[in-house]
């Protein structure tokens, strides 16, 4: 299929975005990466990306007309672009991204995947992201969400390396910023003051192989259970998938 597009552009800071136009760039990205074939998308398939049911936080139920009113607002911010079938009448969108933002692959499948569900666990937007570009291990998501986070699109709720940490994108408008657990207010520059010892300290000497133990012990917790969660998180996307095949041929038994 034989593509004529719209423009280029240069290397651009996104900013603030509703809600709406998240979900439409996590869903034109969430598409380009899963099924290319498929990709650019007519304003129909874009809805329908919308509205789904799985991989979506929260569920919506936008209709063509207001998305063409987000897709008009994305255009002229040079996020999006219409191309058209050589030949053909219908318009098909697709992201800039790539072209306007130093995104990775990986990067570009980590922002899709939040913005289409929002914060995340580690080992939960690892496995999901991964089945939009490969992320091998934890050590690898960590790295391109440093990045991220250095370029401020990403945010965090405490150090990467500790358990439980959560992960958004921050690209929530003014509004949506006041209000309370939106956003995680953790900087990478902050230091933790340690409370004052009642006793004496014990020596370097005495302290570091201790200390060590503790270290390696915490590490190795915390890289278990966010392992275990990249693999529950793996079981409940095949759960769905095999969930919707299920709907799909029930749509066509007419069961």
């Amino acid at each position: 299929m034989q593509l004529v597009d719209e423009n280029d552009g240069d290397i651009q800071f996104l900013g603030a975005l509703s809600k709406k136009e998240r979900r439409v760039l996590g869903v034109l990205i969430e598409k380009s990466l899963t099924t290319p074939e498929y990709y650019p998308l007519t304003l129909k398939a874009l809805a329908t990306g919308c509205n789904q049911k799985s991989n979506r936080d929260p569920i919506s139920n936008y209709d063509e007309f207001e998305l063409e009113d987000i897709l008009d607002g994305l255009r002229q911010r040079g996020m999006i672009s219409a191309v058209q079938t050589a030949g053909g009448r219908t318009e098909r969108y697709r992201h800039r991204l790539r072209d306007i933002t130093p995104w990775t692959a990986a990067q570009l499948a980590i922002m899709g995947e939040l913005l289409l569900r929002g914060r995340q666990q580690l080992g939960e937007l690892r496995s999901r992201a991964s089945r939009m570009s490969a992320i091998e291990s934890l050590e690898d998501l960590r790295r391109e969400l440093n990045q991220l986070m250095q370029m401020k699109y990403v945010q965090s709720s405490g150090d990467l390396n500790r358990r439980g940490i959560e992960v958004d994108h921050a690209l929530y408008t003014e509004a949506e910023q006041s209000r309370p657990g939106t956003m995680l207010t953790y900087s990478a520059d902050e230091e933790i003051e340690e409370p004052a010892k009642a006793s004496a300290p014990a020596t370097a000497a005495e302290s570091k192989p201790e200390s060590q133990a503790v270290i390696a012990e915490t590490t190795t917790s915390s890289e278990e259970l966010l392992d275990l969660q990249s693999e529950i998180s793996d079981l409940r996307e095949t759960v769905q998938r095999l969930e919707e095949r299920i709907e799909s041929l029930e749509r066509q038994l007419g069961i």
